[in-house]
């Protein structure tokens, strides 16, 4: 291929331009497998993507010895998809002697607590509660 330097581009530079361009627009297209339909879905409705623990739960967690069964997730995910329904930002949700701070918009477990640590039942920055 003949590269000029005058600004211009060839007609070979802009045959390889477009001819790559269609082969990235294949590939993309055939590794995408949902639908437009489904990424909206998942876009616009909050609750509907798996819940995050933050850094700081996933080490509460670690020193508390809480293990979270899969039932548990799933109520969990559950919880904070109803508190996204009702508009609640950063949520309370207690299950089976524990306490969860979720940031809904996020998805993301921001705390856990087990029962020996809600003892003063004091929460702080929440706008709402899921008791489950």
């Amino acid at each position: 291929m003949n590269i000029q330097n005058n600004g211009y581009l060839s007609i070979a530079q802009l045959t390889d331009q477009h001819l790559n361009k269609s082969q990235r627009t294949q590939a993309t297209e055939g590794a995408e497998s949902l639908s437009f339909q489904e990424i909206l879905r998942q876009k616009a409705l909050p609750g509907t993507g798996n819940l995050k623990f933050s850094k700081h739960a996933m080490g509460r967690l670690a020193d508390r010895n809480i293990e979270l069964s899969d039932s548990q997730l799933e109520r969990l995910q559950s919880a904070a998809q109803k508190a996204g329904q009702k508009g609640i930002r950063d949520s309370l949700v207690i299950m089976d002697q524990l306490a969860f701070i979720v940031n809904v918009p996020n998805q993301t477990v921001v705390t856990a607590m087990d029962s020996t640590e809600t003892m003063d039942n004091i929460f702080t920055n929440i706008n709402g509660a899921v008791i489950i």
